[in-house]
């Protein structure tokens, strides 16, 4: 349902209706973990992290009466923020009940500034919630953020693969994707770049293509990569050079949404998709399909968190990015979607995207097999993209980051992805004879 928090803080400032707490968050732990990222949680209510409670309690001042049990589950396994779940444990009160009014409290990583913008994250999520696919954002404080528990459970990697549990996911996407307008900024010569010392500005980059946008995050990224020494400054090069490459052939290519673009949710990965308790769907559709008739077992439904990385972006990349991630971060390129789970993904997601905008033409005109062989062609150009904007992300993470995770080593798993499609793309594989990689090979399995 939508929520009743009005909807301030447009231009991000501390002034808006989205109260803002003075404080910030410091971990007691020595690793940082995200809860967006991952399914898993451990009870940390034997640890009283007193800068969680502070903020806990600056929210929430009636959870300091006597009979409050305030109790912190850490969520774990993450490699970008720190997330943790706050209840409060009154007698007398259900796990429902409990779970109603828990917190998140979630934190962002060291440095992760470089990377994204939380002014925008912020107003992505007030904007999310006006059209009732986000949880009630609560407050903001110095380093994060504090928003209404949703109840449900993160998928697992292989949750993805439940038929039942994608088509959920594509339901979700193609609301996304069919209802929340893109958030544009003014083009200002810089779109967030500190200084003018890297040459063209951002609005250069797509031509034609409102910012921000997928290609505008890239190139910021690419600039903020380490130019300390002669290797990273020749590898900031080639990422430039193919950053041009990819958007000279994909840019302008025709797509779902105003200008190509849709306002994507862009790291769909396991942990981010919840699914809902039985009783809960949302994003069924009244026609039937994806619903049920009198008397069947409602299909489950699925919400999606964590919106730092949300930006108008081509649907095309946004369906590519979440298809890869049903490797995990194990990047298990054997399980990932075959052609027909693709395809039937895809048919679900088109069917209730065009439910929800004005078809092109009119209904009798409109062929939606059409269009769900044109998405699938997209999705097949794109298939190479994620792995190119994570390893760049990667490389970045690799030298900022606290985490206790191989942020280098991932970048070169994931920038091979994007490696062996352009070898497919241009036909040099083939040329020189290379054995064609297993993400290639899966990609291209019927079955």
């Amino acid at each position: 349902m939508p929520s009743n928090v009005p909807n301030g803080v447009a231009n991000g400032d501390h002034k808006g209706q989205i109260r803002y707490i003075p404080l910030s968050y410091h971990s007691t732990s020595n690793a940082t973990n995200d809860s967006a990222d991952n399914a898993s949680a451990n009870d940390d209510s034997t640890n009283d992290d007193s800068s969680a409670r502070r903020l806990i309690l600056s929210l929430r001042p009636e959870w300091s009466c006597p009979e409050s049990k305030i109790e912190f589950v850490r969520f774990t396994d993450g490699i970008t923020n720190t997330l943790l779940k706050a209840v409060n444990r009154k007698p007398r009160l259900s796990k429902e009940q409990i779970d109603g009014d828990a917190i998140l409290l979630r934190a962002y990583g060291h440095g992760t500034d470089v990377l994204i913008d939380r002014l925008r994250e912020a107003q992505n999520h007030e904007l999310l919630m006006k059209h009732g696919l986000a949880p009630a954002l609560l407050a903001r404080f110095d380093n994060g953020m504090m928003y209404r528990y949703i109840q449900g459970r993160p998928c697992q990697p292989s949750d993805l693969r439940n038929p039942s549990i994608y088509l959920a996911v594509a339901r979700r996407i193609a609301q996304w994707h069919a209802t929340v307008p893109c958030l544009h900024e003014p083009t200002t010569g810089k779109n967030g770049v500190a200084d003018a010392s890297h040459g063209s500005s951002l609005d250069d980059i797509a031509p034609g293509k409102p910012i921000p946008n997928t290609w505008t995050v890239m190139q910021k990224w690419i600039r903020a990569l380490p130019t300390k020494t002669e290797a990273q400054r020749s590898r900031q090069s080639e990422l430039q050079r193919e950053l041009s490459w990819l958007v000279q052939k994909l840019s302008q290519r025709p797509g779902l949404g105003k200008n190509g673009l849709v306002f994507a949710h862009c790291d769909l990965l396991c942990g981010n998709v919840i699914i809902e308790p039985k009783g809960h769907g949302t994003n069924g559709t009244s026609n039937g399909h994806g619903g049920c008739q009198p008397g069947e077992p409602q299909p489950p439904s699925v919400n999606f968190i964590d919106y730092e990385y949300a930006t108008p972006s081509p649907a095309a990349f946004d369906l590519a990015n979440h298809f890869a991630e049903w490797g995990g971060f194990d990047c298990d390129y054997s399980v990932l979607p075959t052609r027909a789970q693709r395809l039937e993904f895809i048919q679900e997601y088109v069917h209730v995207y065009f439910s929800l905008v004005e078809k092109p033409g009119n209904d009798k005109s409109f062929d939606e097999e059409a269009e769900v062989q044109k998405l699938f062609a997209e999705v097949d150009m794109f298939r190479g993209v994620p792995g190119f904007y994570w390893g760049i992300w990667a490389l970045i993470q690799a030298t900022i980051s606290h985490i206790d995770f191989d942020y280098a080593k991932y970048a070169e798993v994931r920038l091979s992805e994007y490696w062996a499609w352009r070898d497919a793309i241009e036909g040099s594989r083939e040329a020189t004879g290379k054995e064609v990689p297993l993400r290639e090979k899966r990609w291209a399995q019927l079955k």
